[in-house]
């Protein structure tokens, strides 16, 4: 093939980091990796569409969705041809997720994709970037639906918040451990997670067995649950030994899940911090089907308006493709309130949480007297401690399971009615943190990063008790609100900003 005639793919177009400038030049000889999105594998006349499934609540075994909605292998040995004519070669094939990984020498991959990429310095690193569009080959055009890797900028940030005394020295601070939250909220005492695997996305940091062992002994639980590092993309289990660093991330990850749900395994997908190896990292966990994981916790995330197109596409569809398989996807909603942190004088929602297939997780303020709630309202402690993330998708339109629940337009200019989030909430004010034991401290952590996890521990024993999957959970829990059934407390007081509770 020739692959000399080229079109832009739609969606790529990408502009500097806020605050970054050009640094030079890169090495021509610099090896990287790329993963590519492929199309699902052309419908046949009784092929049903995804959302059809997804909606019918019917669910797909990880074999039957590869087989019935993965990429086709002919597609992928067109791209083979791409790559070796480029002298890029392929380095993983994932027919479940559809992405295709290469491998090769910068240079190459420039001309390949026709960009140019340049060093970008900002404050606190550097990164290989790109800006405008990324082009593909005609040969490729309607098979390849986003490329992801070229830049590596990081994609996303934790969501958790130390508590600052200083701050606001008028709060008086408490924290409880995970067990003493569960309690209040009613979560189920008869089952423990056991014969489940709660996935956790991590991109960066790490953990290690005398903290684990530390903190869930502490607890009174053993044995403390299995955990497992996989590595995605090379990376690995890394502590840095830095509590201020993503081990807090990771460790408050592990620790609330495992003591919610500690007969669950936990398996830790460390992939690096990039638009590839986030996409990568969801992919693996739900396509595994080793550790198989019932339940995904994510408390990594960015606004909406610093992804691209392509890439609010792409993850989207891997979050669908868990949705079909019976795994629900717990998302943190972020801590920067309505404007999440973006200083354009908009209001933002982060993503992957606002996708329609997320179960977003925003946070509250949580008083316990005795073990009993006394008072939960919207955590807000802007700008000294954060609030939570939430409002309206500037990208998602609003979901039929959404169409009943008083979810306003958006705040912005044009009114967008979007998808409203976040669809749960707990206990996330770092005045009223968790204990946690990160790198050989203890000390109490906040954030939406900590409901993510609360929640994939609750939906671990959820599926132990029914013995299946939850799964998609959201069309559910929207219609267990609209019947009034008492199942949940509504959080009525307080806001995040432009946005009040309701």
């Amino acid at each position: 093939m020739a692959f000399e005639k080229y079109v832009n793919l739609p969606g790529s177009e990408r502009g500097p980091m806020a605050g970054a400038t050009q640094a030079g030049t890169l090495d021509p000889n610099e090896v990287m990796q790329v993963t590519l999105a492929l199309r699902p594998r052309v419908s046949g006349p009784k092929q049903e569409p995804l959302d059809k499934i997804i909606a019918s609540g019917k669910r797909l075994s990880r074999e039957e969705y590869e087989a019935r909605y993965g990429a086709d292998p002919a597609d992928v040995q067109q791209v083979e041809a791409f790559a070796a004519a480029h002298g890029l070669a392929l380095a993983r094939v994932n027919l479940a997720a559809r992405t295709v990984a290469l491998t090769g020498r910068c240079s190459d991959f420039a001309k390949a994709f026709q960009v140019q990429l340049a060093r970008y310095e900002y404050k606190g690193g550097a990164y290989r970037g790109r800006t405008g569009t990324v082009n593909i080959p005609e040969e490729l055009n309607g098979i390849v639906s986003s490329v992801h890797g070229l830049d590596n900028r990081p994609q996303a940030q934790t969501h958790y918040r130390i508590a600052n005394s200083e701050a606001s020295p008028s709060a008086a601070a408490v924290s409880y451990t995970a067990l003493q939250v569960a309690q209040a909220y009613g979560f189920p005492t008869a089952v423990n997670g056991q014969g489940q695997t709660i996935g956790i996305i991590e991109l960066g940091g790490g953990f290690t067995q005398s903290d684990l062992q530390t903190y869930f002994t502490g607890l009174g639980i053993s044995p403390a649950p299995t955990v497992l590092a996989v590595s995605v993309d090379g990376a690995q289990n890394q502590p840095t030994g830095d509590t201020s660093g993503p081990d807090t991330e990771v460790m408050l990850d592990i620790e609330v899940s495992g003591a919610i749900a500690p007969g669950a395994t936990i398996a830790v997908y460390f992939a690096p911090n990039t638009d590839a190896g986030f996409l990568d990292a969801i992919n693996h966990a739900v396509t595994d089907t080793v550790n198989k994981p019932s339940v995904i916790s994510i408390s990594w995330g960015g606004p909406e308006s610093t992804w691209t197109a392509q890439s609010l596409q792409s993850y989207n569809s891997a979050l669908q493709s868990a949705s079909a398989v019976g795994v629900t996807v717990c998302v943190a909603a972020g801590d920067n309130g309505s404007t999440d942190g973006v200083s354009d004088g908009l209001d933002h929602v982060n993503f992957p949480a606002s996708s329609p297939y997320s179960l977003a997780c925003g946070g509250t303020t949580l008083d316990l007297s005795n073990g009993s709630i006394t008072s939960e309202v919207v955590w807000n402690d802007l700008p000294n401690d954060g609030a939570t993330g939430g409002g309206v998708s500037e990208t998602f339109p609003i979901p039929s399971w959404q169409a009943n629940a008083n979810v306003p337009p958006s705040d912005n200019p044009g009114n967008f009615k979007g998808r409203g989030l976040p669809d749960v909430a707990g206990d996330a004010d770092p005045a009223t943190g968790f204990h946690v034991q990160v790198d050989g401290s203890s000390f109490a952590v906040g954030g939406t990063s900590a409901v993510a996890p609360l929640w994939a521990g609750l939906i671990a024993l959820f599926n132990q008790s029914l013995g299946a999957p939850v799964g998609y959970l959201n069309p559910n829990l929207y219609q267990s609100l609209a019947e009034d059934s008492g199942t949940f407390r509504d959080i009525t007081s307080g806001n995040n900003g432009d946005y009040s509770a309701g």
